[in-house]
C-alpha cells in the first residue's frame, strides 16, 4: 500500500508544480496510463524473448513474481488482512 500512496503523492506533488507554473500536463491521463502500461509490459518482452529462444517454459515465468509481481504489484493473498467476523486468533 505504501508505494501507491508515494505515487499517489509524486503525482500530487507534481500537479500543484503544474498549476503554479501554469502549464498542462504532458499528456491527457488516459493517453499516460496506456504509455505506462506499454513500459510495463516491454520491460517483460526481453525476458519472455530469452525463454522463447532457450526453450525455456514462458508460463511458468510469467506466473512469477519478476513478471506478474512487475506488473501488477503485489497481491493479496487468501488470509491475509482482517478478519471479517472480527475473530481473534
Amino acid at each position: 500500500m505504501k508505494p501507491y500512496l508515494l505515487s499517489l503523492g509524486a503525482g500530487l506533488l507534481v500537479g500543484i508544480i503544474y498549476s503554479l507554473l501554469g502549464v498542462r500536463s504532458p499528456a491527457p491521463p488516459a493517453i499516460a496510463l496506456l504509455g505506462l502500461l506499454g513500459m510495463l509490459l516491454g520491460e517483460q518482452m526481453v525476458p519472455v524473448a530469452k525463454r522463447l529462444m532457450t526453450k525455456a517454459p514462458v508460463v511458468a515465468y510469467l506466473k512469477t513474481p519478476d513478471c506478474a509481481g512487475q506488473v501488477l504489484g503485489p497481491q493479496a493473498v487468501a488470509g491475509d488482512g482482517p478478519d471479517p467476523k472480527g475473530d481473534q486468533a
